[in-house]
């Protein structure tokens, strides 16, 4: 299992040991005090802490996180991380991320579409992580597009989601595919498949070429 990121421990809650992070619950998951539980199987970047990925994320890095929904996850990035871009281009989950955000100053919503990074470029500084949660079809050409914010020692975590790319296909078909299309802008050093915690998903560690 690799070192987690300061500001993640495991804990205990209802005689199970989970991941946790130091914030204001945001989407009914138990807390313990002044704790809250990482439920891995609602944010694919917990599965991939706990399914010993090396993910690079550090206390108080710079995220810039794509596809942040409604805040889930990126509520927890923002607990322990550095200041933290959430772009989301759905308005109605925008509004429950603002709400995620308010009691917390390091967490930045951007109202944005992930596929034009060009319209928040003027706004986002060169980060230490990228997460790349958007389930979409061409998650892989959102990755690419948004290289350019990443830090030269900085790292990619990105999340495929096989059925946001094609319905039928055989998901190890369709993460091969992606991954080539990645190689265009990042060098991947680790893969793995995200089950129990999330059907046909990979996840993927790559740093810009």
């Amino acid at each position: 299992m690799s070192e987690l990121p300061d500001g993640v421990e495991r804990r205990q809650f209802d005689g199970e040991s989970r991941l946790a992070t130091r914030g204001e619950p945001v989407y009914g998951e138990p807390a313990d005090g002044e704790w809250r539980a990482w439920d891995a199987r609602r944010s694919k970047l917990g599965a991939m802490l706990e399914t010993g990925m090396e993910t690079g994320l550090v206390g108080g890095g710079t995220v810039l996180y794509l596809g942040a929904a409604a805040g889930t996850t990126v509520s927890h990035v923002a607990d322990f991380a550095g200041p933290t871009y959430a772009v989301e281009f759905a308005p109605r989950p925008t509004r429950d991320l603002l709400d995620a955000a308010e009691p917390r100053d390091r967490l930045f919503p951007l109202l944005k579409d992930a596929r034009k990074p060009e319209t928040y470029a003027h706004v986002v500084e060169p980060v230490d992580v990228i997460v790349q949660d958007v389930a979409t079809r061409g998650q892989a050409k959102v990755a690419n597009a948004n290289a350019q914010f990443l830090d030269g020692e900085g790292r990619l975590l990105a999340a495929i989601k096989a059925r946001s790319e094609d319905v039928v296909a055989d998901p190890s078909e369709v993460f091969e595919r992606e991954l080539a299309t990645l190689r265009d802008s990042y060098e991947v050093l680790e893969t793995r498949r995200l089950e129990p915690f999330h059907d046909s998903h990979l996840g993927v560690v790559a740093r810009p070429r």
